[in-house]
């Protein structure tokens, strides 16, 4: 366990699979998020950034649950938009979603895997948590959605920018306009949720099993591998190649290179040490 206490998440080391689960912990608001909840949750991972132990994040909801399944419903509407800001002045708004951009952007660009866990409801900023993540694991009672427009915003959180690169223009507009909840099995279909499974043990055993994969994996090159991919692929091509190949520069000087080729050489199984 985490020895840094927290308000609004939980923390658990997973020790047999490498790899930490940091679970939103307010199960009486539906995970609703405040920007006092972000900052936990970066600041959670945060603590494993250098692990070598820990090679893996696992982002979700509490298994306390205590009205309806949620991932995170959304931005706790009523918690304010933080200390001295005001609603009716622009200026102060936007500062609001700077605050709360930053805690976003600092997710995303965690240097190791984070996969979304999401079972039950994964709307507004809960949707845009999870599109910070890098990959989704979601139960078929799972949903989606941009619900904002029903309150007169919109997603403000990376919403209109993010999902669009997952999703395609029509789409994203769709959900964005309309403010439906679109089904974890429409979200697999549309490519986002990239696994799909019953809630329950067969939820935790996905999640056990995807999280150890990436747990057992050669650290530098999953960073490698992450920047390159979710930073290069917004860039012209011509520089998202040069950025693969620093990549593969800088993954070179890794040991678990080596042990990756002398596995290879020897027909064995590769014992990847997370060094970076």
């Amino acid at each position: 366990m985490s020895e840094k206490k927290f308000n609004d998440v939980l923390v658990e080391k997973i020790e047999d699979g490498n790899y930490v689960v940091i679970s939103i912990n307010r199960p009486d608001k539906l995970n609703a998020l405040t920007t006092d909840t972000l900052r936990e949750i970066y600041e959670a991972m945060e603590q494993f950034e250098v692990d070598s132990n820990v090679r893996c994040i696992v982002l979700r909801g509490t298994k306390n649950i205590t009205k309806k399944a949620a991932f995170s419903a959304g931005a706790d509407l009523a918690a304010g938009m933080g200390k001295g800001l005001k609603p009716n002045i622009p200026v102060h708004m936007a500062m609001a979603m700077q605050q709360k951009h930053k805690y976003y952007d600092l997710i995303e660009s965690f240097p190791k895997p984070v996969i979304a866990a999401v079972d039950g409801y994964a709307f507004g900023g809960g949707c845009e948590l999870s599109l910070v993540c890098d990959i989704v694991i979601a139960t078929r009672r799972s949903f989606f959605g941009f619900p904002e427009i029903a309150r007169g915003i919109f997603p403000g959180n990376g919403g209109t920018q993010r999902m669009v690169r997952h999703i395609g223009l029509a789409r994203a507009l769709k959900m964005c306009y309309f403010g439906e909840r679109e089904s974890a099995e429409t979200m697999h279909d549309w490519g986002y949720v990239g696994f799909l499974c019953d809630d329950g043990d067969e939820f935790e055993s996905l999640i056990h099993e995807k999280a150890s994969v990436l747990g057992n994996s050669a650290t530098t090159s999953l960073f490698c591998i992450k920047k390159a991919v979710k930073f290069g692929s917004q860039v012209p091509l011509q520089i998202g190649n040069i950025f693969e190949m620093l990549g593969f520069g800088v993954n070179s000087g890794s040991k678990d290179v080596n042990e990756g080729i002398m596995a290879f050489l020897q027909k064995r199984d590769p014992k990847f040490t997370g060094g970076m």
